[in-house]
Order: C-alpha cells, then sequence, then structure tokens
C-alpha cells in the first residue's frame, strides 16, 4: 500500500505538493502524466466555480505535476449514486469508476467494504490534516478509521428569524430576543405568539399562528441529546427515548406543538415563511438562498421583510454543539499512483483561497480551519448577497464558541431517523387535534406512545 509522503512532497502554495529530492516512480510527474476522470454533483454557481478552479489547476500546479483533471459526469446525487450502484454490483454496461468523485459516508460504507476506494490517510500527513475542521475530517472516516471521504463543502444547522415579524411582536408584548438561544426560549415565546395573534380575532377561536418549526426534529431531539452529554442512538444502533434526557426534549417541545406555536409542516420551514407563516426556524445554513426579503400573505399583500442569522439553539444548561454535514470527495483505490495524483489535486482545491472561492456564492461553509480563521474576515467584507454574509458570520461565531456534532454512519441511519419524523410529527398532530377538542393528551402518555 502506497504509505505516507515524507521526501517526496513540499507544500506549495498552503497545501499544494509537488514533487521534490528523492523521486518516487509512483507518484505522478510531467515525464510521466496522468489524466484522473471525475463526477461531481454541483449546478449553478458552484459548477461554474468548480469549473474555473479546475482550469486553474490543471494550467498550474496539475501541469508542473503531470496531472490533468477530467470532469466525465456532472449529474444529481442520486443519479451518480445510481451509476456507482451499478459498478458495484458488476451490472452489465456499468460506466467505469470515476478516479475523484463527489458523495457522502453512507456510500463510502459500501464502496469501502468491497475495496474501491483510497484511504485517505495514505496520502496525507497528519500535520496536513490538522489544518482542516476536525469534525469535518472525521464525518468522512469509517468504521475501520480509515478516511475516505474527505470534506470540501460543509453545512450546519442555524436559527432563521423574520426580524420585521418578531420586532412587530416584541414592541406589543415585550417578548425578550435572548430567549431565542435557547429550545425552552423558543417554546415561550411561541405560545406567547400563538395567544397574542389568536386574540387579534376574537370572533375565531384556535386561530392563533405557528411561531417556529425545524426542518429535521430528528435533528433537533439528536443534537439536544448531545447537548446534554448523552447520544440519541444506541450502540446497537437504536433510538434512545425512553431516557431521562429525552423526556426532557420531548416535554420542551411537547406543549408548544400541541397547543399550536410551532408547526407540524411536511415541507420546508423556508415555504412557511416566505407566506408569513412562520416567524423562525432551524435548518441547514445551505438553504440561506430560499429566503429573500418579502412574504406574500394569503390575501396576496406583499411586505418587505428582514431575516436575522442566529446561532443554533442549545438547551438550557447543555453545551453549545450543533450538527455539521455535507458530501465529500471520494477516491478510486487500487492504484497508488492515480490516488497519490487525486490527492495533490484535493489538496489544491480544499486549501483555504479556493475553498473559500468554491462556497463564495452559495449556503455552504469552508472546511479549513485556515479559511475560517484567516480568509473568513476579508471574504466577508466583499460579497455582495447579504444573506450569505449574515449566515457566514453567524457560523463563524460557532466556530469559535461551538463544537460540531457527527452523525453516525450505518447502513440503516435514513430509514431509522425518517421514521422517527414521521412518528413523531404523526404523534403531535394527533395530540393537537385532541387538544383542541378538548381531550388532551398528557406529555407522558404522548411519550409512551413515541417510544413503543
Amino acid at each position: 500500500m502506497y504509505k505516507k509522503i515524507t521526501c517526496a512532497f513540499i507544500v506549495v502554495t498552503l497545501l499544494v505538493v509537488s514533487v521534490c529530492g528523492c523521486v518516487d516512480p509512483s507518484l505522478p510527474s510531467p515525464d510521466d502524466p496522468v489524466v484522473l476522470t471525475m463526477w461531481h454533483n454541483y449546478g449553478g454557481a458552484m459548477q461554474q466555480t468548480m469549473d474555473e478552479l479546475i482550469d486553474e489547476f490543471n494550467s498550474t500546479v496539475g501541469m508542473d505535476n503531470g496531472i490533468t483533471i477530467n470532469v466525465t459526469a456532472i449529474s444529481s446525487s442520486a443519479d451518480l449514486n445510481a451509476s456507482l450502484d451499478m459498478i458495484l454490483n458488476g451490472d452489465p454496461g456499468a460506466p467505469d469508476m470515476p478516479d475523484i468523485f463527489t458523495g457522502y459516508p453512507k456510500t463510502a460504507v459500501k464502496l469501502a467494504a468491497q475495496g474501491l476506494l483510497a484511504d485517505l490517510d495514505d496520502y496525507f500527513t497528519d500535520d496536513e490534516l490538522a489544518q482542516y475542521v476536525d469534525a469535518f475530517v472525521a464525518e468522512g472516516r469509517l468504521h475501520d478509521g480509515g478516511l475516505y471521504v474527505f470534506p470540501i463543502a460543509k453545512s450546519t444547522e442555524i436559527l432563521y428569524l423574520n426580524q420585521t415579524l418578531f420586532d412587530e411582536f416584541a414592541s406589543e408584548t415585550g417578548a425578550d430576543p435572548e430567549l431565542l438561544s435557547s429550545f425552552e426560549g423558543i417554546a415561550s415565546l411561541a405560545q406567547l405568539y400563538y395567544r397574542w395573534t389568536d386574540v387579534k380575532t376574537p370572533d375565531v377561536p384556535n386561530d392563533g399562528m405557528q411561531f417556529y418549526t425545524a426542518d429535521s426534529w430528528f435533528n433537533v431531539a439528536e443534537v439536544c441529546m448531545e447537548q446534554l452529554g448523552g447520544s440519541f442512538i444506541d450502540d446497537e444502533n437504536q433510538l434512545r427515548c425512553d431516557t431521562a434526557d429525552f423526556s426532557r426534549i420531548f416535554e420542551t417541545l411537547y406543549a408548544p406543538c400541541v397547543e399550536g406555536g410551532f408547526a407540524i409542516y411536511d415541507g420546508y420551514s423556508s415555504d412557511l415563511s416566505k407566506t408569513g407563516d412562520l416567524v423562525c426556524s432551524t435548518g441547514s445554513s445551505a438553504g440561506i438562498l430560499f429566503y429573500g426579503d418579502t412574504i406574500t400573505y394569503e390575501d396576496g399583500t406583499v411586505i418587505d421583510v428582514e431575516y436575522s442569522i442566529l446561532p443554533y439553539p442549545v438547551l438550557e444548561g447543555g453545551s453549545n454543539i450543533a450538527l455539521q454535514r455535507g458530501g465529500g470527495l471520494m477516491v478510486k483505490g487500487g492504484d497508488a499512483k492515480r490516488a497519490a495524483a487525486s490527492s495533490i489535486f484535493i489538496k489544491w482545491l480544499t486549501a483555504a483561497a479556493q475553498n473559500m472561492r468554491f462556497i463564495s456564492q452559495t449556503g455552504y461553509i469552508p472546511v479549513t480551519k485556515d479559511a475560517f480563521e484567516v480568509e473568513m474576515a476579508g471574504h466577508l467584507d466583499n460579497l455582495s448577497d447579504a444573506r450569505i454574509e449574515k449566515m457566514l458570520r453567524a457560523v463563524l461565531s460557532m466556530y469559535e464558541s461551538y463544537d460540531f456534532f457527527t452523525a453516525p454512519v450505518f447502513n440503516e441511519f435514513d430509514a431509522l431517523s425518517d421514521e422517527y419524523e414521521t412518528d413523531f410529527k404523526a404523534l403531535m398532530l394527533q395530540c393537537r387535534n385532541a387538544y383542541l377538542s378538548g381531550d388532551p393528551v398528557e406529555a407522558s402518555a404522548a411519550l409512551t406512545s413515541l417510544a413503543e
């Protein structure tokens, strides 16, 4: 197996690596060049920027090292995964496996199990890996400890706040914006908001408006358990709904869900935000571009609004922890020379300057410590999209004071989280209807139902 490079590489412009002094025959060179194929799922501004970065690499560092990157497929994650499954299964007509491709750890699990991926620990030194945000690297490690998915662009969860609607609410009720920092505070604000909007139409009972929702109630439970020092998933990959910590989380969410302050909705929170049916929500930082500067009410009235982006809420007394997630780059295994060439490209592409360019027009966040600690300040001053600037400032504050949590990787994870999400929403709607009919369900009884 190809071992970590010691004398063959020197750093060129931060993380860029090129051949020096002693010659390793397994490394690419201008005299023995390689053309690497690449698949990715980036569209829009990210595709354009990726094209520009690849052209720049090919004409500079790539040329110096005898490496050319050739993008042979640009498609959705689902389509790329379908092609990878064909390769994995040995299906007739399956395409050739690319040298570099985008994907998620759950895909890497299947590919690595059949020895189709390079362990990138063999091509990055410890010092090089230390330049990346630790949690972002950790997500790409599988059960054998190997690094199979390399971070390129990540997201976390944040609190989206319609500042215009909140200010109106606060001016009439005295609502304290400091309460937005905790889930308990958001729950109390939601109940106050529902009552405040309900009394505006005294002839129509129970028509108050919702204050908050989560794009993923599973994420809320999982992260809050981490904030309290535990885990939502046990060693046998089952949900831990019978603990005191989960009971506290459930009870915090239960009353506002049942009494009307929290919205139980099957779509994304940004949909409700656009119609003024929501004041705040937790969701991915990558969703920032779905928030505009107007809302349109049911009667067609359009008003201008301003959004604030706040750090992810924390349960009172809990630790500052938020979820991080996102795809990365994987490298085909079995050919040390091509894998080494791929690693040279990945090091250059994810270096702070290039990485900031790549995420500059998106809701994604960079992956190196230098990008957060050095490049970010100047980058923020030059952004033309105020939404992205607000999001990055919030994430930067989280980088400085939060720990990023990485969800576990196992084959049944998606099914487990989807089942919880479906069951939680169905239970909350059932309890809401019972509440409105005058037959309320106790939180403890509802929790028992969910845990069964």
